[in-house]
């Protein structure tokens, strides 16, 4: 992930597995601890969470009696199994040397009060991370314009940090309603035009939230960051533009992104690419886009359409980015690359069905029908289809977007057999188990049995019939 100042983390440390992350700039120490060993030295426990299939128990580091910032450690028990997996999020702590606080409490407190005015809620000694480590009183105040955490060195008594805390502003932007205008105004002789914003469109475009924006008037937020080398800014977080204007691009982008993860948290999951996803809607003057894993970022081009006023575009890109954040170095061999084409493919229809009009003109399992209508004759225009009759393995070509066919169909009709939420949440937990380099067999399996433990034995058998359908399973 790029050294930048929002970096996050979200790989998983696996115990018993080496390797290490990145999060807030602090470097994290790979977990080696077994199963069965007690709990970690210099920890805290904070809570403890339950979520569909696993306990979760929350601790946060300690160094000479007080807090590490930033800092968390926290240990996965399957519900099933009992097996735990940890994820470390502890910091190196290098060159803090007798961690006494010169500077007392209440100067620490009028100190943050004159740079963050309003009522004081909280305050405490805290370690904080770096090249070299710091003691800091940690004090929030809150006024009408939300919380502000101001970090005050507790040796000379500067201020290292004064942060606001409130996470969740909501502004306006303008985007093409539905998942993209063929589909909403159900017109297929839509072109391109060279982003001219044509008379034919004029009904095409609607007012939405962008939640979870920063509030900085950047189109930067919880769940997806505008990477952009100059983004756009709004005018009081408002972003009102047209297709014809590169914030059109970007505002779509994001309320795409942001409103899949809202969507997957709504499903009990808080840990499926929970970031703010980069994406870029510039330098790329190719008609294709891509996830770079490497990055951790979307870059969507500019050539025919432009990619990011597809919806449909945007959900399939985001959907490699999911996989990867499940499966760090998903798609290691052909079947699951193929998988992840599908996945995304999928992705993007079942985050558009709900706006858009799933009609004989344009079909749900018909993708990308805007972005499409630049290198495509046949009607409907579809980048690819979700139900196709090819079979595994006689109809492989050995090219992912092709074979990735194959695998979106049996998706499709298990979403259609079971219903979106219980499919989605299905698809989406059994992915955590599915190795990088998996096939169509195992990978069906492992759905298979996740249908089983969440949806019972009618889910488990809509599963079977659809991968046996596609030849995936006997």
């Amino acid at each position: 992930m790029p050294s930048q100042d929002h970096s996050r983390l979200r790989r998983v440390i696996v115990a018993g597995a080496a390797g290490a992350s990145l999060i807030a700039g602090m470097a994290l120490v790979a977990s080696t601890q077994s199963a069965s060993a007690a709990e970690p030295a210099g920890l805290e426990r904070v809570t403890v969470r339950e979520s569909l299939l696993a306990t979760y128990t929350w601790y946060r580091q300690v160094q000479d009696g007080h807090p590490v910032l930033n800092s968390f450690y926290v240990e996965r028990k399957d519900r099933k199994t009992g097996a735990v997996t940890v994820e470390d999020g502890r910091a190196k702590i290098t060159g803090l040397v007798k961690p006494l606080a010169a500077v007392a409490k209440n100067t620490a407190l009028a100190t943050a009060a004159k740079k963050a005015p309003g009522a004081t809620t909280a305050s405490e000694l805290v370690v904080v991370p770096g090249a070299t480590a710091k003691l800091a009183w940690s004090v929030n105040t809150t006024s009408n314009k939300g919380t502000v955490r101001t970090l005050v060195d507790a040796s000379s008594g500067a201020v290292l940090e004064s942060k606001s805390l409130v996470q969740k502003v909501t502004g306006t932007g303008t985007v093409f309603e539905g998942s993209n205008p063929v589909t909403n105004l159900q017109d297929e002789t839509l072109t391109d035009q060279n982003d001219t914003n044509y008379a034919k469109l004029a009904n095409a475009y609607k007012t939405v939230p962008l939640t979870n924006l920063n509030g900085d008037n950047t189109l930067r937020g919880k769940f997806a960051y505008d990477a952009n080398p100059s983004p756009t800014k709004g005018t009081n977080n408002v972003w009102k533009f047209n297709r014809s204007q590169g914030g059109f691009e970007e505002t779509t982008a994001y309320h795409a992104i942001n409103s899949a993860q809202e969507y997957i948290q709504s499903l009990g999951f808080t840990n499926v690419n929970n970031e703010a996803q980069d994406f870029t809607t510039v330098g790329l003057a190719d008609d294709n886009s891509f996830y770079d894993p490497g990055a951790d970022k979307i870059t969507f081009g500019t050539g025919g359409v432009d990619d990011a006023e597809d919806r449909e575009v945007i959900w399939h890109e985001l959907g490699h980015a999911i996989q990867d954040a499940e499966v760090p170095g998903f798609g290691g061999s052909a079947e699951a690359g193929s998988m992840g084409e599908g996945f995304g493919d999928y992705w993007g229809m079942t985050m558009a069905l709900p706006i858009s009009k799933n009609t004989a003109k344009t079909p749900a399992a018909c993708l990308m029908d805007w972005d499409s209508t630049a290198y495509t004759t046949t009607v409907p225009h579809c980048i690819r289809r979700l139900d196709t009759t090819k079979k595994y393995p006689g109809d492989m070509q050995g090219e992912v977007h092709a074979d990735g066919e194959i695998w979106s169909h049996a998706l499709f009709d298990f979403h259609n057999a079971v219903g979106r939420d219980l499919a989605n949440k299905i698809i989406l937990e059994a992915t955590f188990g599915y190795a990088p380099n998996t096939t169509f067999k195992a990978a069906a399996t492992k759905t298979v049995a996740t249908a089983q433990t969440l949806g019972g034995a009618t889910a488990a058998a809509a599963a079977k019939k659809a991968f046996t359908d596609r030849g995936i399973l006997p």
